[in-house]
């Protein structure tokens, strides 16, 4: 029915980890995924799973149900005749762009783990209050990364209990977010990074607006900051904030990063 393969019954996040380690452990192009194959071996994990009594969430049951539809439309003829009047969009195409922004959040999740290990080996300097920024105003709290992923994620789970409007052939990128938050500090030199976040209309754009600070905050063009003890996450537009949209090669470089 399918390839032999050795699960070691690996527990997964998700539905979504569970495909991604199918596909990546036997080097298939995500882009052409051989749909029956990979159904029978997500099924044949869940069996598995049932066996040695693990309990698996809803979550994969919704995803095996997912899969058998789209085999099930793979399967199906077309009528030629039809087929030229209104081509039918690829079944597994909804799936593939799930799996690449799965993929995208999950490798900036492992970013930030890694980013934290090392913080957390760094010595911290006890004579931090001799050091004044230069307007001569005291140092603010520390806030990490870490903060803006845990406001990211308070925004999504709200999200879950209003309306979220999803835009027909919406494109919105992570260049294009970029562009978005250098228009939102031409007009302020702060904003709330949980007021960012509300704005956007759809979970593809609050990914996206996320990857985008992610990336200048790396730049060190954005900087994050907390007026108080579990204040909200402020973001503010640092010195080399300017350097980074003045130059072509660094927007071309993010570009083209992201295609």
């Amino acid at each position: 029915m399918s390839s032999s393969l050795n699960f070691h019954l690996d527990q997964y996040d998700g539905p979504l980890d569970l495909l991604l380690d199918l596909i990546r452990k036997q080097q298939i192009d995500i882009y052409d995924i051989p749909i029956a194959r990979i159904t029978a071996q997500y099924l044949e994990y869940m069996q598995k799973a049932l066996e040695m009594d693990i309990e698996l969430s809803a979550e994969f049951v919704y995803m095996a149900a997912t899969l058998i539809q789209i085999k099930s439309k793979t399967l199906l003829p077309r009528d030629p005749a039809l087929e030229e009047i209104s081509p039918e969009e690829d079944p597994r195409q909804e799936l593939v762009d799930r799996l690449l922004e799965h993929e995208r959040f999950k490798s900036a999740a492992e970013m930030l783990h890694e980013k934290r290990v090392v913080e957390e080996a760094v010595w911290s300097n006890p004579q931090i209050e001799r050091f004044r920024a230069e307007d001569g105003m005291e140092p603010g709290l520390t806030v990490t990364i870490f903060d803006l992923v845990k406001t990211f994620q308070a925004v999504l789970e709200r999200t879950k209990n209003r309306p979220v409007y999803e835009v027909a052939g919406e494109d919105v990128s992570v260049p294009d977010m970029i562009r978005y938050v250098r228009r939102i500090f031409e007009a302020s030199e702060t904003v709330s990074a949980r007021e960012l976040f509300e704005r956007q209309t759809t979970r593809r754009a609050m990914i996206c607006l996320f990857l985008a600070l992610l990336e200048l905050v790396k730049l060190q063009a954005v900087g994050l900051t907390q007026a108080d003890a579990f204040g909200e996450i402020g973001l503010q537009k640092l010195k080399g904030f300017d350097a980074v949209f003045s130059s072509d090669q660094t927007m071309a470089a993010i570009d083209e990063g992201y295609q």
